[in-house]
């Protein structure tokens, strides 16, 4: 029996070979092979959520929180728009090829940057099955193998939906190990996986911070980290009160459990008398638990849905149908706070003052910053990315929603007339 080791070496290599591959293919072979996946996932329907709801059987038995449930769970219009998904990458730019910048330079060579795809991706990921599907055809547009390593609980959706990645690439001649994905849920796996860095070349894990963590620390592949969204809106004295109260409910209503959902709503002091028991009122009916600091309390006491914040509640990414609630006294107050407590993810202000707003954007050192809108754009298909593989809080390579620029690289390329350096 092949250990640990012997089998992601084994997929390693599988995926290097495929890589190479998959560098040449044109645009027109990779928008044609994205199609066949698009339909074929239609067709194989019954097969995946079949397969979705032995998950989500097993999830419930075991206790998994509504979130997560949510996060599992597929759908028929779900994988419909997942399909869809697929086909809207096949209409955007193939990055493969473009050339950045060059010219002529003064020992004679024509220099160029031109965009190649990175090689090999893998994924490690949570509850979360469409992941498989948004990961591998961004990889394929962009000529990358992936390796996908979703959570246990994904198991048997995965399987499903890798074979139908896997037997579209048959049918377009080329290697199913152009997509792999590793379903045993041995943990000893995925320490093997983070030190396969002879054949993987970015990993993106997408999960909790305790995944982040164990990536970063024990990873020999860079590491793209990000995804953890404790998320902000801060409410000035100039907003309009309706429409601010329509963007909060937005962020936190309309998908609570995802990533860009807001977490924490801040209140100026000037206009908290009035808007927060406003704000408690108007969430309240749609289910919303308000956690109060000290400085909100005094002004929702013995409202039914108002708990008061316990420690930690102010770092936590709740992705659940509760919102914490703090009063500031001035705008620069608010970014501090943000600046301690935020995840780098998405933030907003709510403001009718340009400068209020420019301070804002200046100061708060997030991937996504927002004026008067709800903080639930932050996606690459909202941005007209197409689907992406992860939403990155960090700086280096690649920030916010990362699309199919963010999975290439450049390679430098000079064309001389058999020309010696002097």
């Amino acid at each position: 029996m092949a250990t640990a080791k012997e089998t992601l070496e084994k997929m390693g290599r599988a995926a290097k070979a495929a890589s190479i591959s998959l560098a040449g293919l044109s645009s027109a072979r990779k928008n044609a092979l994205l199609l066949t996946i698009a339909d074929s996932l239609e067709k194989a329907e019954d097969a995946i959520l079949s397969a979705n709801a032995k998950d989500l059987e097993k999830a419930k038995a075991s206790g998994m929180g509504e979130a997560m449930l949510d996060r599992l769970l597929l759908n028929e219009s779900r994988l419909l728009a997942l399909a869809s998904d697929v086909r809207s990458v096949t209409a955007l730019r193939d990055p493969v090829g473009q050339i950045l910048d060059g010219g002529k330079i003064e020992s004679g060579l024509t220099l160029m940057r031109r965009r190649v795809p990175l090689g090999v991706v893998a994924a490690i990921y949570e509850a979360r099955p469409n992941v498989t599907v948004d990961v591998a055809v961004l990889c394929l547009k962009t000529g990358n193998a992936a390796i996908l390593r979703g959570g246990k609980e994904t198991v048997s959706s995965n399987e499903a939906l890798v074979k139908v990645l896997q037997d579209s690439l048959e049918k377009h001649s080329l290697p199913r190990e152009a997509v792999q994905a590793i379903t045993d849920p041995d943990r000893s796996l995925v320490t093997e996986l983070l030190r396969l860095d002879k054949y993987v070349d970015m990993l993106i894990p997408r999960g909790g911070p305790g995944l982040h963590a164990f990536c970063r620390e024990h990873s020999r592949i860079p590491v793209i980290t990000g995804g953890i969204g404790v998320c902000h809106i801060m409410v000035c004295p100039s907003a309009n009160r309706e429409a601010s109260l329509a963007v909060l409910e937005n962020a936190k209503v309309q998908r609570p459990s995802v990533c860009n959902s807001v977490e924490t709503a801040l209140i100026h002091r000037d206009m908290a008398k009035d808007f927060l028991p406003a704000l408690c009122e108007h969430l309240g009916k749609l289910g919303v638990t308000l956690h109060a600091s000290e400085t909100a309390m005094p002004h929702l006491t013995g409202r039914p849905n108002v708990a008061p914040l316990e420690a930690g509640d102010l770092d936590k990414e709740w992705l659940t149908l509760d919102l914490n609630v703090h009063v500031v006294d001035s705008l620069e107050e608010g970014i501090a706070f943000i600046r301690e407590h935020g995840s780098g993810h998405s933030d907003a202000i709510l403001t009718e003052n340009t400068r209020e707003a420019e301070i804002f954007i200046s100061q708060v050192d997030s991937s996504s910053i927002y004026v008067n809108a709800s903080t639930r754009f932050t996606d690459g298909g909202q941005f007209g990315l197409g689907a992406e593989v992860a939403i990155s809080t960090q700086k280096l390579h690649a920030r916010g929603p990362m699309g199919l620029d963010a999975l290439t690289t450049y390679k430098w390329i000079a064309y001389g007339d058999y020309t010696v350096r002097k």
